[in-house]
């Protein structure tokens, strides 16, 4: 296992494990990988510098503050958000997930349903090309859009 400082492309930075760095390379170039702040695709290896134990006391460090960030699933250990702002969004995604359902690719035809009563009312959130999401705003519909990329899901 090997644990890269990630930076993605909008400056927000976190640390995650990999089983290699051929592991990395390969999640990265299927674009397989996004920021843990604001799900943006584009991440790169930021510079980063060894770690080296010395004693028990450093072990100790160590892993205290590898535990401190663990993520659901074991999934490695992540920075908190820097900024207020960060904290604000990440919080803000974990609402709308826990709130809303998923219907990815499918938004822009699922919300007008529901704009002309064949499909209940619900909270949903997915993803629209501009031109459908544009539509649908001209039409009336009453939509937003997120401050941050949608993870990917099955419902």
């Amino acid at each position: 296992m090997i644990r890269f400082s990630l930076k993605c492309a909008n400056g927000h930075s976190f640390d995650s494990w990999f089983q290699s760095s051929e592991a990395f390379d390969a999640l990265q170039k299927s674009r397989k990988l996004e920021c843990a702040v604001c799900g943006a695709g584009e991440v790169e290896k930021s510079l980063m510098a060894p770690r080296v134990r010395t004693g028990k006391a450093s072990t100790e460090s160590a892993e205290s503050t590898e535990s401190a960030g663990r993520t659901k699933g074991g999934q490695g250990a992540l920075t908190r958000p820097a900024h207020p702002a960060e904290q604000a969004l990440a919080e803000m995604r974990k609402r709308v997930e826990a709130n809303s359902e998923y219907v990815g690719p499918k938004f822009a035809a699922e919300a007008r349903k529901m704009h002309l009563g064949d499909a209940p009312e619900r909270a949903i959130y997915g993803e629209a090309k501009v031109e459908d999401a544009k539509k649908l705003i001209e039409d009336g519909v009453p939509v937003l859009p997120l401050p941050f990329k949608p993870h990917r899901r099955t419902n």
